[in-house]
Formats: C-alpha cells, structure tokens, sequence
C-alpha cells in the first residue's frame, strides 16, 4: 500500500501529542495485559464476516475491547469517517491508522483524535549500514514532518527485510530523532514477524523498549509455523509473556485478527481466551479483567 503525502499547507497543528508509549508514560498504572491496555488490529479486511463500521464497533464494545488499529484498503475510504464515528459514539479509542492518505487527514482535526500512524519501516539499498539509515530517514522525513504537524505519533512497523530488523528500526528512530523535531517517532513491533527473534526476544524488548509505542502479540512457534496463531496456542508464549512481564514495557498491548477465513469475532476472542489462561497460569493478576 502507497502511503499518500500531503503538502505541509494542508495540515493543521492541533496540539500535543498524547502519550500511548511506556517511555511517554511511565507512570501508566494499568496493568499491560489488562483488557483495557489491548488493541484490535487487522480485523478491518480480515473478516469473514465483512463488518462494516457499525458492526465492527458493536464486536470491539461487546468483547471490551476499547482501542482499535485501523487496517483499511481502498474500499474502505469512503467510510474513513463513519469508522471514526462509530467508535466514538461507543467509547472506543481509534488508536492507530495504518499507512497514511490524505481523505484521512481532514478527521483528525474534526473529529478531535490523535491516532498512531503505522508504517512499514523502509529497507532501502546502500553500500553501508550508514547509507541505508541515511536513505531511511530521507524516505521518512516528509511524514516525519505531517505527522508531527498533526499531532499525532508514526510508528515504523517490522514487516520484514533490513527495516524490519529491531537493531535497524532502533537506528532509524534514533537517526529521525537526533535530527530534531522527531520525537513522536517510535516503534510499534509484531511478533508475527519477529519468529527469528524468539530466543533473543529479551534482548530485543529492551533494545526498542524506550522507543515502543505498541506491542503486537501473536501465538509464536518455530519457523513461523503457522505464521499467525492465537496467543496461548504457540509453543513459547508463555516464556515471551514472562519476559514482557519482566520488562519495564506499560504500552499498549494488540491481539491480532489477520485470518481472512475466520470471523473476526472468532479471531479476537481466541486471543483473549488464550490470553486469559496464559495470565492465569503465570499469576498475572490482569486475568481478572477478561472476567
């Protein structure tokens, strides 16, 4: 998906940013594993059921889920703004949007939300480590720029290659961020695409810990099979939990749909099912809020 870019005239400034990040929050007394930390995402075009706005908000307000990441393709477009009222008038935060285009910009200023904006960490070609961080941040620096105007935080998404590397995606942050004006630029991380991190997986947590502003759960087996599993399904989920748990990480936790086959009512609650007796076994006191 091509991210559409705005010219810096056609953004509005519409105040601070809100802190959604463990580094931004570190005062945050929610329990990260508690079902009011989680988000749902990819559930838009992973859905059997072919939801749309109203019925997508219903399931997020009947399963208690009160975040959601908006995973849109070209067909949903034209109802960019009936998602948006929808979930406000259920009291489900629009958390994150994925990519950018321009339709979009005009509604977070109207409607008063301040979601992330996710996008897949760029891999550029470069002779060196140096060049491709040079080219990275280059690529970037545009939405960098809209982002910041907007009042909103971007996150650069593993989807795989040299940008999907946890070591690269600390350096790209840290390289936007040293130049100035780039503080809103974090990490938001899948562990479905992170299966050749699972026995480095603490290393990794703390490496993008300052810069992480979501964590995306997935049931992890080796050699990604599957790929996408409910959470409590995979064969080290309980020791990645335990090293979440370990960790000084408080943002905000996603479940994950992301099965065109199954209804994404069925998707999320595997994960909160599966969740639930995770935290249960561990002795995570959060159980209690998927009663």
């Amino acid at each position: 998906m091509r991210c559409a870019l705005l010219s810096a005239a056609t953004l509005i400034v519409i105040g601070s940013l809100e802190s959604t990040s463990s580094a931004a929050d570190p005062d945050q007394k929610t329990p990260v594993f508690a079902r009011q930390n989680l988000v749902a995402w990819c559930i838009v075009p992973f859905d059997a059921a072919k939801r749309g706005p109203r019925e997508r908000a219903e399931l997020l307000q009947q399963l208690g889920v009160r975040r959601f990441a908006y995973d849109w393709r070209d067909e949903h477009v034209a109802t960019f703004e009936e998602e948006i009222r929808q979930l406000q008038g259920r009291g489900i935060e629009f958390f994150a949007f994925w990519s950018f285009h321009p339709d979009f910009v005009p509604l977070v200023a109207k409607h008063n939300i301040h979601p992330q904006f996710w996008i897949t960490a760029p891999s550029p070609d470069g002779a060196t480590q140096a060049d491709k961080l040079n080219a990275a941040a280059a690529q970037l620096a545009p939405l960098v720029k809209q982002t910041r105007e907007l009042g909103c935080r971007l996150g650069l998404y593993n989807h795989g290659g040299w940008g999907g590397e946890p070591a690269n995606l600390v350096a790209v942050v840290k390289q936007l961020r040293a130049a100035g004006q780039a503080d809103h630029v974090g990490i938001v991380y899948n562990l479905h695409h992170g299966h050749e991190h699972i026995r480095d997986f603490a290393e990794v947590l703390s490496a993008m810990q300052p810069y992480l502003l979501c964590l995306n759960l997935n049931g992890m087996n080796d050699r990604a099979e599957p790929k996408i599993l409910p959470v409590g399904s995979g064969q080290h989920d309980r020791a990645m939990l335990d090293i979440i748990r370990a960790s000084d990480y408080s943002g905000p936790i996603g479940i994950l749909g992301h099965r065109a086959e199954l209804d994404a009512a069925e998707s999320l609650r595997l994960n909160l099912d599966g969740l639930k007796k995770l935290l249960q076994q561990i002795g995570d006191e959060a159980w209690k809020t998927y009663e």
